[in-house]
């Protein structure tokens, strides 16, 4: 296999249940290149033909993923859910091989610390994340809803009535709210860059951001 520094894009996706395989084919779609390894034949044979390459192998063994070069990539995403340990171990197991860009699914807080202190770069909780960010479309008047880091979010909602009419610089949204407008769309146009200048008019969408308890009390605002 090339060398890390000439797999361009390539991507590792170490176990292929819902979320690993979902995630593979994606980034298939997008024409990037995927080794797909899962320890279950079945799913193997499923998926041969729909990625770059697919692998059945123990993800747990070093020597199984030195053979199919993992660690040549520079990027690997762990897919593995139900088996916490075998997710762990993956994980370690790719820190030791010093991959730069480690990914790994968690299904619990506990499961994010533990991945996180085993050498996981990105930790992610799909089901948990996917619930918190249907709860806020569900509850309030937000559009859509991105958590960025912890604790800091990114939110699109309609312009609140009494903004109408004025401008962000008379609005003094960022001093009142301690979030910032990045961006606003009028009805039928495009998301542009906001300013100081930029007029809300009636039915504006809003793209704001901040701390995500601020951003999400201004996203209430009616």
């Amino acid at each position: 296999m090339a060398d890390r520094k000439d797999r361009g894009d390539a991507v590792a996706v170490i176990g292929l249940g819902r979320f690993g395989s979902a995630l593979a084919l994606e980034l298939a779609e997008r024409g990037v290149e995927v080794l797909g390894v899962d320890s279950d034949p079945k799913i193997v044979q499923q998926l041969s033909g729909q990625l770059t390459h697919v692998a059945c192998a123990d993800s747990t063994d070093p020597d199984a993923l030195t053979q199919l070069g993992v660690e040549e990539f520079g990027r690997v995403v762990v897919g593995i859910g139900g088996d916490i340990e075998a997710s762990i171990l993956t994980t370690s197991i790719l820190a030791d091989f010093g991959v730069p860009d480690i990914w790994a699914k968690s299904i619990s807080r506990q499961h994010s610390r533990i991945l996180d202190r085993v050498g996981a770069h990105h930790v992610v909780q799909p089901e948990y994340d996917m619930g918190e960010r249907v709860a806020h479309l569900v509850t309030g008047r937000m559009l859509d809803y991105v958590e960025i880091d912890e604790g800091y979010a990114l939110v699109k909602t309609k312009a609140p009535g009494w903004a109408v009419g004025r401008t962000l610089g008379e609005l003094g949204i960022r001093t009142k709210y301690g979030v910032t407008v990045v961006g606003i769309k009028s009805p039928g146009g495009r998301f542009t860059y906001a300013t100081s200048d930029t007029a809300i008019h009636g039915n504006t969408v809003l793209l704001v951001a901040g701390e995500t308890g601020m951003a999400e009390r201004f996203a209430e605002e009616t």
